[in-house]
């Protein structure tokens, strides 16, 4: 029999640009601050889509699986090499960033690469946040994320937040950290957002 593809072919895996944590290392920097929400999923006809919203739902499509708090922001992923969203639902991941940001001598993470740990599947999965140590972000990452554009609020109304201009909710991180300097004592309330 001959073989219409050769035998040791695979199909190339189209990248995403949601952010996906794998066994083991995971290392990226955190380049925008969160957007913070509630998802819940819905099935339609065998397929899930995720359904986002600023307040708790009252009750969750599926009774069995509630609505997840969630945070999303803008990364720079050293396994892609390139920007990503990433979306934690998992209450470790978030105490432990909380934890790292309230910390004087960590502070703003978008100051310092973070490794997140995997270990373990499904209800047995383990998650282990390592930072390393704070230092400027590379020249190459914040030329390519000022080229980027990226609206997280689009992810509330399942568009894709790198489909266009952005809105100006997200900004890179030189521009976040030139507007927190316009902003007077008082100004405005960051209590309830973790960066």
């Amino acid at each position: 029999m001959t073989l219409w593809l050769p035998s040791n072919y695979e199909r190339p895996a189209s990248p995403s640009r949601y952010y996906k944590f794998e066994q083991g290392d995971n290392k990226f920097r955190i380049l925008s601050k969160p957007i913070i929400g509630w998802v819940d999923w819905k099935e339609e006809n065998g397929a899930r889509s995720p359904i986002r919203t600023t307040d708790k739902p009252e009750k969750s499509h599926n009774p069995k699986k509630p609505a997840k708090h969630f945070w999303a922001f803008v990364i720079w992923s050293y396994r892609d090499n390139d920007i990503r969203v990433m979306e934690i639902t998992q209450a470790t991941i978030q105490d432990a960033i909380i934890e790292l940001h309230r910390d004087e001598n960590w502070g703003d993470p978008t100051g310092y690469d973070m490794n997140v740990r995997k270990k373990g599947e499904k209800m047995e999965t383990e998650y282990k946040i390592v930072p390393t140590p704070p230092k400027p972000l590379a020249d190459e990452i914040s030329a390519t994320y000022l080229a980027t554009k990226v609206d997280l609020n689009k992810l509330f109304t399942n568009e894709d937040p790198f489909s266009g201009e952005a809105s100006g909710e997200t900004k890179s991180v030189d521009e976040e950290e030139a507007t927190a300097t316009e902003v007077k004592d008082g100004d405005i309330d960051v209590s309830n957002i973790p960066f």
